[in-house]
C-alpha cells in the first residue's frame, strides 16, 4: 500500500512538471499537440495537456545580430574586394520563424551573402567605397521582402568593411597623392595670379597718381612760365616806352642782362675752374646801376599819367 502512494505521488509529481509550463521574458515557444502546431505560449506561466500536449521550439523574440562572414566579391570593374558585413534581425511570428524554414540563421546568412554578391557587383569599386550607405539600404530592403515569409524582420545591414587588394590599394594611394598635388599646384598657381594682378593693379594706381601729378605739375609749371612771360612783356613794354622818349638807360639794361647772361653760362661750364673777367665788366655794372634811376622815372611817369593795364601776352 505505501508502495503505491509513492508511485501516485510520483505520477503526479510528473503530470504537474508536464502541464506547467514558464516562458522568460523575450521568449515565445510553440505548442505542438500530437506533433502539429496548436497555438505559441507568450511570456508568463501556462498550462498544457500532459502527454497530449508539447513544447515544439523555444524562439527568441529579441534583436538578434548575425555576423557574416567575409567574401570576395568582383567588381563591375572587374576589382577584387572583400567585404565583410552584419545582420541585424528580430522574429516578429513565431510559428513562421519554427515552421516556414528549416534552419533560420544558416538560411538568412546565405541569403545576406547571395545578395551582397549581387549588390556589390553591380557597382565600380570608386562607388562601392563611397556609396556604403545606398549598399547598406539597398541590401536591407531586398533581404527584408526575402525574409518576409519566414516571420522575420531585418532590421539593418551593415557593411563593414571593403578591402580591395593590397596593389589596388597602392595604386588608390598614388592616385589620391596625385590629385593632392594637382590641387595643390593649382591653388599655387591661382595664388601667383591673383598676386600678378594685385600688382598690376598697384602699377596701374601709381601710374595713375604719377600722371596726376606730373600733369598737375605741368600746369603749374606752364602757369609759372605765363606768369613770366606775363612779367617780362610788362619790362620790354615799359623799357620799350623809355627808349621811345629817348632814355640811354633802357638801352644800357638790355645790354647788361645779355651780358649777365652770359656771363652765368660761362661761369656754369664744368671745366672751367677760373673766370676771366673783361675790362669792360666794369662800364657794365654802370650800366645796371643806371637801371634804379630807369625806374624811379618811370615811377615818377606813372604819377602824372593815367594808369592803363598792358595786354597780356597770352590768355591761360
Amino acid at each position: 500500500m505505501g508502495g503505491f502512494v509513492i508511485i501516485l505521488v510520483g505520477f503526479v509529481f510528473v503530470l504537474a512538471y508536464k502541464s506547467i509550463q514558464q516562458v522568460p521574458q523575450g521568449f515565445e515557444y510553440t505548442v505542438e499537440s500530437f506533433g502539429r502546431y496548436t497555438k505559441t505560449l507568450q511570456p508568463g506561466l501556462h498550462f498544457l495537456l500532459p502527454f497530449v500536449e508539447r513544447v515544439g521550439d523555444k524562439l527568441n523574440m529579441m534583436e538578434q545580430v548575425l555576423d557574416i562572414p567575409p567574401q570576395q566579391v568582383i567588381s563591375s570593374d572587374n576589382a577584387m574586394v572583400t567585404i565583410d558585413a552584419v545582420c541585424f534581425y528580430q522574429i516578429i511570428q513565431a510559428s513562421k520563424a519554427a515552421y516556414e524554414v528549416s534552419d533560420l540563421e544558416y538560411a538568412i546568412r546565405n541569403l545576406t551573402m547571395t545578395n551582397i554578391r549581387t549588390v556589390i557587383g553591380s557597382l565600380e569599386l570608386d562607388s562601392m567605397l563611397s556609396q556604403r550607405d545606398q549598399i547598406n539600404a539597398q541590401l536591407l530592403n531586398t533581404i527584408d521582402q526575402a525574409t518576409n515569409p519566414w516571420g522575420v524582420k531585418i532590421t539593418r545591414v551593415e557593411i563593414k568593411d571593403i578591402t580591395p587588394p593590397h596593389d589596388l590599394v597602392e595604386a588608390m594611394a598614388s592616385q589620391m597623392k596625385a590629385e593632392r598635388t594637382k590641387r595643390a599646384q593649382i591653388l599655387d598657381a591661382e595664388g601667383h595670379r591673383q598676386a600678378e594682378i594685385l600688382r598690376a593693379e598697384g602699377e596701374k594706381q601709381a601710374q595713375i597718381l604719377k600722371a596726376e601729378g606730373e600733369r598737375q605739375a605741368a600746369f603749374l609749371e606752364a602757369e609759372a612760365r605765363e606768369r613770366q612771360a606775363q612779367a617780362e612783356a610788362q619790362a620790354t613794354l615799359v623799357v620799350s616806352q623809355a627808349i621811345a622818349q629817348g632814355d640811354l638807360q633802357a638801352v644800357n639794361y638790355f645790354v647788361a642782362q645779355k651780358y649777365i647772361e652770359a656771363l652765368a653760362e660761362i661761369a656754369k661750364a664744368p671745366n672751367n675752374k677760373l673766370v676771366l673777367m673783361p675790362l669792360e665788366a666794369a662800364s657794365v655794372i654802370g650800366s645796371v646801376a643806371g637801371i634804379s634811376d630807369l625806374v624811379k622815372d618811370l615811377k615818377q611817369g606813372e604819377k602824372n599819367t593815367p594808369p592803363h593795364s598792358p595786354a597780356p601776352l597770352f590768355n591761360r
